[in-house]
């Protein structure tokens, strides 16, 4: 399966949720594949590498390399590889602007990744601004995760900017074998105020019958200082918050992200909650 986190809109935890999610499949055995797109490195400099390749996205893209030893580096997590970006100077979407495949051939490298591997899971961390790059994540994945901060501004920008480049897509799609995937909403960083609430209660009844392919996850990620923490030291918050801390309401950031991992994987379900404790 391959998944994309994306947003038009830049700051709404698309790296954490990318970090966390692949991180805690890894820790129950599934082996993952994070792809980082985004030209500013953050999901590659997230985690330690046990070993570092190379060359990373730009040559995977540009040259069609896709021998393991030249893109793909290894975590310190073990199970979770990294297709590191390297596109400091953003070269990638002119490139693929100028390719007759440009939109397409990201799907045929991944397609080609997943024959000759044994991956259960791709994921794509991307940038938060709409580019052919992005484009192309979305048209190579099978399921789209949409993370939206409780806010005005964030809720418009997913209407106007994803949902629009969704749009944008079906035509495309008429003339090849590819589809715009569904997309499912995260509401994070909840946190306890009335107007958070306010807002995320609206963008779940906007996409209550599932238009454009839209639905809104019943999981949400807290507002929580435990994945700020996670971050600052290079771990994933099921091993810096594996239980709630007393005194406190909010979930533990295991919890929180070990419920998003069973509502989007429910097969892999028994083997997430038989390697985390999961409150309620």
């Amino acid at each position: 399966m391959i998944i994309s986190i994306v947003s038009t809109k830049g700051g709404v935890g698309k790296t954490t949720v990318t970090a966390n999610l692949s991180a805690l499949l890894a820790s129950i055995g599934k082996k993952v594949l994070v792809i980082d797109l985004d030209p500013q490195p953050t999901m590659t400099s997230y985690y330690d590498l046990a070993f570092e390749a190379s060359g990373g996205i730009y040559e995977m893209i540009v040259l069609s390399e896709l021998s393991p030893e030249k893109i793909i580096s290894k975590t310190s997590i073990s199970g979770l590889d990294l297709v590191k970006s390297n596109d400091s100077q953003n070269q990638l979407p002119q490139l693929l602007l100028n390719a007759p495949d440009g939109r397409f051939r990201l799907s045929a490298l991944l397609k080609k990744i997943i024959q000759n591997s044994d991956y259960d899971l791709i994921l794509m961390d991307t940038q938060g601004a709409r580019s052919i790059l992005l484009e192309s994540a979305v048209l190579a994945s099978d399921h789209v995760i949409s993370p939206i901060t409780p806010e005005l501004l964030s809720a418009r920008e997913f209407v106007r900017g994803t949902c629009g480049l969704l749009r944008d897509l079906e035509p495309i799609t008429t003339y090849t074998n590819l589809t715009v995937p569904p997309v499912s909403v995260l509401i994070n960083r909840l946190d306890d105020t009335a107007d958070a609430r306010e807002i995320a209660s609206q963008i779940t009844e906007m996409f209550s019958d599932k238009a454009q392919g839209v639905s809104v996850l019943d999981s949400v990620l807290r507002a929580s200082i435990s994945f700020r923490n996670s971050a600052t030291q290079g771990l994933p918050v099921h091993i810096v918050e594996p239980k709630r801390p007393i005194n406190r309401k909010t979930a533990s950031g295991a919890t929180q992200v070990g419920l998003l991992a069973c509502e989007l994987f429910p097969d892999w379900e028994t083997d997430i909650r038989s390697n985390l404790f999961i409150e309620g």
